[in-house]
């Protein structure tokens, strides 16, 4: 048997603001009251447009934040709410062409995970968030995992490549997180429905703003 014939080919979603309509982070600020929310988009922002490296706001905005696991039930369901339109036929007709479809995200894997099962998304590569299991109270988060910093995505994509020896791998994605991987990638697509961020249009070989266009434009 060949090698090849049965090796994967991986599109890799990033989530917020492209698979949902929502940052993840900015939902859990919104239950804190509108200071927190305006402190913690303008971070948001300032990372994803790259003023500000990644690792320079993680730790601060969840700090200000400090979620319960009552918060992240709830920003959970919110994902599942703001699906992007054309996600669900998107991925299934991706999975008819031979594509399996991950999520490669800087956001927080409990609350990606119900959105991640409705979209049939088997491996997510998000960080960890955790709670007192007693309390639900706000007990850190995985400060060692890629994500958390610049230059995190193309970590992981390199794992991916060396798990999976992949035949090919595309990456779909709104921010400049996401654009890092453009020189790991086969093909590199920004995504703009939500934001079309200038240094991500800039920098895609492709931008789309709606992810069916995406199936035209696959190596």
């Amino acid at each position: 048997m060949n090698p090849a014939a049965s090796a994967p080919r991986l599109i890799l979603f990033d989530c917020d603001s492209t698979l949902s309509a929502i940052e993840g982070v900015d939902e859990l600020a919104r239950v804190r009251g509108p200071a927190v929310l305006a402190a913690c988009e303008a971070m948001t922002n300032d990372a994803m447009d790259g003023r500000l490296r990644v690792e320079d706001v993680f730790a601060r905005r969840l700090e200000l934040i400090a979620p319960t696991a009552a918060d992240a039930a709830v920003v959970a369901r919110r994902y599942v709410e703001t699906i992007e339109p054309t996600a669900e036929a998107t991925l299934a007709e991706l999975r008819r062409r031979g594509w399996t479809p991950m999520i490669v995200s800087g956001g927080f894997r409990p609350l990606i995970v119900p959105l991640a099962e409705r979209l049939g998304i088997a491996r997510i590569e998000a960080v960890d968030l955790w709670f007192d299991p007693a309390t639900g109270a706000y007990a850190g988060f995985d400060r060692d995992y890629p994500t958390t910093r610049s230059g995190g995505k193309p970590e992981v994509v390199a794992r991916l490549r060396a798990e999976f020896s992949p035949t090919r791998i595309v990456m779909v994605g709104d921010g400049v997180s996401d654009l890092e991987t453009r020189p790991v990638v086969d093909r590199f697509i920004g995504f703009g429905r939500y934001v079309a961020r200038p240094k991500v249009k800039a920098g895609a070989e492709f931008f789309v703003h709606a992810l069916d266009e995406v199936l035209g434009l696959l190596p």
